[in-house]
């Protein structure tokens, strides 16, 4: 029989474990997407309607984690364009009631890391290009997601890595347009792009070529 004291051991031993693994501090990785819930009014609030990310989480934008000139940057596609943004600023951005950033981590799974140097390549490629305003695959401008699924399907040889699916702008309890939408695409002048394929920053955090991780 076990003793005793040999229980009460055991149980120090699988506490301690537990509490050193959990006190790990997590460290970045070039490569990794940052999902980031961001306010961006009645705009966020429709993708955050349309599409819950991982755990029920609600993102609104991401962008990929560099090491440019040794320091940490997150090359992301906003409304000037493809930037290059320090991460303290990127994480900054949106905070929580705490002060905590409202950023989760993507990381590629072990067999798809190997994409991540042509993949970050292949994005820097596209500084300076236009946000893209109509969503549209087809034209030479990036939104946040687009530009993060363009560089890895080109760094994984022509093959989607992460999976587009056919977007809509439409309120799921009404099956009517968001008003938001609605005015937004009339002003561009053009249709509603409604089932065209496209990836949102919400469904991309369900992938599972992905790990997801909690800032510590």
């Amino acid at each position: 029989m076990i003793g005793y004291r040999n229980i009460i051991f055991f149980i120090w031993v699988v506490f301690c474990c537990s509490s050193c693994e959990d006190a790990k501090e997590f460290t970045w990785k070039e490569g990794d997407i940052l999902f980031q819930d961001g306010d961006c009014g009645n705009f966020c609030e429709a993708i955050r309607k349309v599409t819950q990310g991982y755990q029920g989480r609600d993102f609104s934008h991401n962008g990929l984690l560099i090491k440019d000139e040794n320091e940490w940057k997150v090359l992301e596609a906003v409304g000037r364009g493809v930037v290059l943004t320090p991460l303290d600023e990127f994480l900054n951005r949106h905070l929580d009631s705490i002060g905590n950033p409202k950023v989760m981590v993507g990381r590629l799974n072990a067999q798809y890391q190997k994409l991540i140097p042509k993949a970050i390549r292949v994005g820097k490629g596209h500084l300076g290009k236009p946000y893209d305003h109509y969503f549209d695959f087809e034209n030479d401008a990036f939104y946040c997601s687009e530009l993060i699924y363009f560089a890895f399907k080109e760094a994984n040889e022509g093959s989607d890595l992460f999976l587009p699916k056919p977007m809509t702008y439409k309120d799921p309890d009404t099956g009517e347009l968001f008003g938001i939408w609605d005015q937004y695409f009339k002003e561009l002048g053009v249709e509603v792009p409604e089932g065209k394929p496209g990836l949102n920053p919400g469904g991309m955090s369900l992938e599972p070529v992905l790990q997801m991780f909690e800032i510590k």
